[in-house]
């Protein structure tokens, strides 16, 4: 499992973690579409914001290895601002690669990709 260097291990003040310390024994937890609903909780779109800023900062608009990257995290994303960057994609893998979809990430995130998003 490769390890991002340099990208924050959670969102700062908070619970909300961004990275894994190691790999899965038990299997690879794998990356899904979950949906996001109108009435999440503020801390939890703040957290999204931060994380998405996180991606752009570290990889900008270049494929990426999932490798460490949070499968919770990173499946709030996942179908929309983070799509698979290869065919086929296993999402049970840490080798996968993803990148951002730029004009999605910015119609959802635009402080984020600008370098204005603050906490």
């Amino acid at each position: 499992m490769l390890k991002h260097k340099g990208f924050p291990g959670r969102f700062p003040g908070t619970d909300f973690q961004f990275t894994i310390r190691r790999a899965n024994p038990k299997g690879v937890t794998p990356l899904v579409e979950r949906e996001r609903f109108a009435d999440r909780k503020p801390a939890d779109r703040k957290a999204d914001a931060a994380f998405m800023a996180c991606l752009w900062d570290h990889f900008g608009n270049l494929p990426f290895e999932r490798g460490n990257l949070d499968a919770g995290r990173l499946s709030w994303l996942f179908g929309r601002e983070v799509v698979p960057a290869e065919d086929p994609f296993d999402p049970k893998c840490y080798e996968s690669m993803l990148v951002i979809d730029e004009l999605r990430a910015r119609a959802s995130f635009p402080d984020a990709l600008d370098g204005t998003w603050v906490a």
